[in-house]
């Protein structure tokens, strides 16, 4: 890959244009779609189809691991289970893995419905908002309320909405960066530090108050099932408190935020949206059994999450591997941007930068080519949670506001754990009454 910097390599291309960086690596790879870069001294390779995507996670997920991307998460995360590795994650794999079942979830969905009518409950008919702010209260207030089910989480909660954007934007910034910057007191190191440490420190306070107070023996939340794990210990539990707020709170509210925005200025897909959540709850509270119905909502987060996904993960052999014809050698950096393979013109076709919800309709054997929780052994734990509160949310909303762009600003997409919105004002006005389940 040419345009490599001496001592910084690819770090500062990627850093000032990510998004524009990223794309264009397909235009450099091989034709088994692998490009090797420079971050720093360090080599990564960058897969940049679905094909090597899938060697990659499914095909050879067991000689891999988290790599250097995960290693800066660990002064959030530490061991858990978005950054353990080996058999460290398969025991934790195995704890968690029963805390998402469909009737945890089932139980879950109930606080997302909750609080997304509380949501649509708060605003005044012509009320300008900020979309992205709104979804990020509802999406970070969901996953706290569904770890902490008490009061106990409440003191938290503020300082899980101020820090938790902070690590998220800084985080690339940190992976990319050459090695030697890693101790330097450069700005995003010291935000990072600053907030990660902060965020550390309440999750601590509400783990000692839960464990003094009983709350294992009184809750069924999800800090409640991890503190009557005799395996964890409450370094660990801190772990998996943090890895849940990391991978489930800015996922979904940048899913919202880019939804409403689309659907905003897609008036024909809203129109079909709303008539479907009607048909399908009329007025009562949406819950789970009418998630997999609403089929139309499905296929706007579908594309939602294909144009917005995660921006940028890394994996690291533990022994040479294959990927196409090509053997890696152990210890080798690998990278892969869905962000960038779910916008692939060969697969998503020539209109794959934008929005077209119908794409899924008319080309329904895409959904081979799309992997936005990953796959293999480190597929995402959370995926059905994500998309229940994500469908939850856009059908509460919508079947009582109509939301209108406010002229002449476009949101910017902002690097993070998945490509955010920096901010999408509406106006929002009561949407005309229409028909109940059963009238059509």
């Amino acid at each position: 890959m040419p345009g490599a910097l001496p001592l910084l390599g690819h770090a500062p291309a990627l850093i000032r244009d990510p998004f524009g960086f990223l794309l264009s690596l397909r235009d450099h790879a091989d034709d088994r779609g692998l490009v090797r870069i420079q971050l720093g001294w360090m080599p990564v390779y960058v897969v940049t189809t679905h094909e090597r995507l899938h060697d990659l996670l499914v095909g050879q997920g067991r000689r891999v691991e988290k790599g250097r991307f995960f290693q800066r998460l660990k002064r959030l995360a530490g061991e858990g289970l978005s950054t353990a590795d080996g058999e460290l994650h398969r025991r934790n794999r195995r704890l968690i893995q029963p805390m998402f079942s469909k009737e945890r979830i089932a139980g879950y969905s109930e606080i997302m419905s909750r609080n997304a009518r509380t949501l649509a409950g708060s605003w005044r008919p012509g009320q300008r908002v900020d979309i992205y702010e709104e979804a990020a209260g509802y999406s970070i207030d969901s996953i706290a309320m569904s770890l902490f089910s008490s009061d106990i989480g409440t003191p938290a909660v503020e300082t899980i909405r101020t820090e938790l954007p902070v690590l998220l934007d800084m985080l690339l910034k940190r992976a990319a960066s050459p090695k030697f910057l890693d101790r330097l007191p450069v700005r995003y190191n010291r935000l990072f530090d600053r907030a990660s440490h902060q965020l550390s420190s309440v999750i601590d306070q509400v783990i000692g108050t839960a464990r003094a107070g009983g709350h294992a023996d009184e809750h069924d939340d999800l800090l409640a099932q991890l503190l009557r794990e005799k395996e964890l210990e409450d370094t660990q539990v801190r772990d998996e408190v943090a890895t849940l707020l990391f991978a489930g709170a800015e996922t979904t509210a940048s899913t919202l935020a880019w939804a409403w925005h689309y659907l905003a200025h897609h008036p024909e897909v809203d129109r079909q949206v709303v008539d479907e959540v009607r048909q399908v709850a009329g007025d009562r509270p949406v819950t789970i059994a009418d998630v997999p119905q609403l089929t139309t909502l499905r296929r706007v987060l579908d594309e939602v999450i294909r144009l917005h996904g995660v921006t940028f993960l890394m994996r690291r052999t533990i022994e040479p591997i294959t990927l196409g014809d090509t053997t890696l050698p152990a210890g080798a950096e690998v990278a892969f941007s869905m962000y960038a393979i779910h916008r692939d013109p060969a697969v998503f076709g020539s209109d794959a930068h934008a929005f077209n919800p119908d794409r899924w309709l008319d080309h329904p054997d895409i959904k081979r080519s799309f992997m936005p929780f990953g796959g293999g052994n480190r597929k995402c734990i959370g995926d059905q949670f994500a998309l229940a509160e994500a469908t939850i949310a856009v059908a509460e909303v919508l079947r009582s506001w109509r939301m209108e762009p406010l002229p002449g600003h476009t949101p910017q997409q902002v690097i993070s754990a998945v490509a955010r919105p920096d901010r999408v004002p509406m106006t929002v006005q009561p949407r005309e009454p229409g028909p109940t389940a059963g009238s059509h």
